[in-house]
């Protein structure tokens, strides 16, 4: 899953520092995952201006239809991935994705993206309730802070089980045979 690489996260209203560093192992994991025919889906806050409570809080940000809630341009999505809108912190909450994944029949969910304390989170966790198994990318998710993304990567472990890789763990998962 990459999570909110949008261009209002990664070059316009709500900016994360760190999210250009991880573009470069999103995109490598997206691709890997491509080529071993796993599914890619992205999550991508979609809000409606002057309605979203997200708005109230963070401002005007990722409003449908805008540049600023498009993919960017480095990770677009291809033909065969998935694009979740999603209006609040989770990428389960009020959308398909959990129908989604079910169909797929996808058990385990590899998270990437921003912001690693607000949305990551909140999907690692919402993945949690619902049965998922649940692995973390730490170095192709980022957020506001370097405290705040290592906070979260040891919340998500202790609270959800979720396993805290790399991307290069990732990618070792990916090359060894599957039963």
């Amino acid at each position: 899953m990459i999570i909110d690489m949008l261009n209002d996260f990664v070059h316009g209203s709500l900016k994360v520092p760190a999210a250009k560093d991880i573009i470069p192992r999103v995109r490598k994991l997206a691709e890997l995952f491509r080529s071993h025919k796993k599914p890619v889906i992205y999550l991508r806050d979609s809000h409606v201006k002057g309605v979203d409570l997200e708005l109230r809080l963070w401002g005007e940000h990722a409003v449908e239809g805008t540049w600023g809630s498009e993919v960017i341009e480095e990770l677009r999505p291809q033909a065969d991935d998935f694009v979740v809108a999603k209006r609040r912190y989770s990428g389960f909450f009020a959308t398909d994705l959990d129908l989604l994944l079910r169909e797929l029949k996808v058990e385990k969910l590899v998270l990437t993206g921003v912001v690693t304390d607000i949305c990551v989170l909140h999907t690692a966790a919402d993945a949690f309730f619902r049965g998922y198994e649940v692995m973390v990318v730490s170095d192709a998710t980022a957020s506001l802070t370097p405290e705040r993304h290592e906070r979260a990567l040891s919340y998500m472990k202790e609270v959800y089980g979720a396993r805290i890789l790399s991307s290069s763990d990732v990618e070792a998962m990916l090359s060894r045979p599957q039963p």
